[in-house]
């Protein structure tokens, strides 16, 4: 299949690559022109076959928005347009409508998978038209990792991101359990080798998970995370969900808490947040601050 792709930095680069090994032709456009495939958006438009499929992997809000409405004077009707970045779900249902104006249609998908998607594959959740999300099924089961698991059609449009918000929501509380306990197990005189007590819940423990592994993987870096400052940046996922929550008078206690704490990480050197930081960078790439320029 043939797709256009917009974005080539972390994630949209390795999924440009994921997508050509598993046989698919992508022309991928980029502002950095190092990495990009053509020179204008419009040439890659151009060099796209009808239905044209155009997959956007830009920042939330402006970004997205200046995308959305370029590919809505260049593309024409029966297209495709993807917006697989981490936009609010109230933004899918506006670009939807805009671009429905003009016989084009929208496919809105929360995209997981990190640095690691290239290698595991991507988690895929979906929203859209079942006809729309019928044309991309090629390119979501190339996308998505092996077996049967890690794709959803989850409903119309918006849904694909709403459930995203939620997976990161439910990330931020899993994180922040983690950094608790490694702070309390650093902090008393008894336990000597916390790196080691985390490596023996990897396997047999009710705790187990790939968060906890990436935990593992920090601590082998750094054993006493004394090269990070406790500073942990929020991404917008974590305050759309506890705003969701508020507006559909769902408690999310867990989720709400995790959020704050990483907003006191920036009143002072939390060791908590130092274990938030390192894990945020584990999987996805995401940059820490050094100790030092604290």
């Amino acid at each position: 299949m043939q797709i256009g792709l917009v974005g080539l930095g972390k994630m949209g680069g390795n999924m440009r690559e994921r997508l050509r090994n598993a046989g698919h032709t992508v022309i991928g456009y980029d502002t950095n022109r190092e990495v990009s495939d053509v020179d204008h958006l419009s040439d890659l438009v151009d060099r796209l076959d009808g239905p044209r499929v155009v997959w956007v992997m830009v920042p939330a809000g402006a970004a997205t928005q200046l995308v959305v409405d370029q590919l809505g004077t260049l593309l024409r009707h029966g297209d495709v347009v993807v917006d697989g970045g981490n936009s609010r779900w109230t933004d899918d249902e506006k670009h939807a409508k805009e671009l429905h104006a003009r016989g084009i249609g929208f496919v809105d998908a929360g995209v997981s998978g990190g640095v690691w998607g290239l290698k595991n594959g991507y988690a895929l959740m979906v929203g859209g038209d079942e006809e729309h999300v019928e044309l991309l099924k090629p390119i979501f089961d190339a996308l998505k990792p092996d077996g049967p698991y890690g794709f959803v059609h989850a409903g119309r449009v918006g849904a694909g991101h709403f459930a995203k918000m939620v997976h990161n929501g439910i990330e931020y509380a899993m994180m922040q359990a983690y950094a608790e306990g490694w702070e309390l197990l650093e902090r008393v005189d008894s336990v000597d080798n916390v790196r080691e007590v985390f490596r023996s819940w990897q396997e047999g423990t009710v705790i187990r998970s790939w968060l906890l592994d990436l935990a593992v993987n920090a601590l082998d870096d750094d054993e006493h995370l004394e090269r990070l400052r406790g500073f942990a940046e929020d991404s917008g996922e974590g305050r759309w969900t506890v705003e969701a929550a508020v507006e559909n008078a769902v408690p999310l206690p867990a989720i709400t808490a995790s959020l704050f704490a990483r907003f006191a990480s920036r009143q002072e050197d939390s060791p908590q947040m130092k274990m938030v930081a390192a894990l945020r960078n584990q999987f996805g790439g995401h940059a820490v601050e050094s100790a030092e320029k604290a």
